[in-house]
């Protein structure tokens, strides 16, 4: 592996709270800044994903059309891909729509609790699947982090251990 390794994480239907416990591995982050190039992120401006990324961490289930395309331009650009919380591992609190089709989601969204532009969105909000999708269900993850969110510790262990060119277990942590 590099010395330096080119890292991007990315957020799809999620809380943001996984990357909110990647931030809170604190000075870990500076210990590896000078081995990791940040390539995209929500923490940072770049609104392309790169040709080839070592390392993507991946929070949020599939709940869009654009997510899915998304999470597929990911892995094809992508050596290594993370699953990283529970709302990427099986859809979690996202996925509570599951029972509800799309039209009784977005009638009860912009129908019945609004007071003005009474219609669902045509244009802007992306459309959404009949189903949110755990990240596996539409390309191959090659590791995962489960939690609501991961604890910090095992972010920065799986991290360290991926920076490292090691397998990162966490069997011993989720069993």
């Amino acid at each position: 592996m590099p010395d330096k390794i080119s890292l991007a994480t990315v957020w799809l239907d999620g809380c943001s709270g996984c990357h909110m416990s990647f931030l809170d591995i604190d000075e870990v982050l500076l210990n590896i800044a000078d081995r990791v190039d940040l390539v995209y992120s929500p923490l940072v401006d770049n609104k392309v994903f790169p040709d080839m990324v070592d390392l993507t961490l991946v929070e949020g289930g599939v709940s869009s059309v654009e997510d899915r395309a998304k999470i597929i331009k990911i892995r094809k650009h992508t050596r290594t891909l993370v699953s990283l919380g529970d709302c990427a591992i099986t859809g979690n609190v996202p996925a509570m729509r599951n029972r509800y089709s799309v039209e009784v989601v977005q009638n009860r969204t912009y129908v019945e609790n609004a007071d003005v532009n009474t219609t669902p969105p045509t244009q802007v909000v992306p459309e959404l699947l009949p189903m949110i999708q755990p990240v596996h269900t539409v390309i191959d993850v090659d590791f995962y982090l489960p939690g609501c969110p991961p604890p910090a510790p095992l972010i920065r262990d799986v991290l360290l251990a991926l920076l490292n060119g090691e397998t990162p277990d966490i069997s011993p942590r989720f069993g």
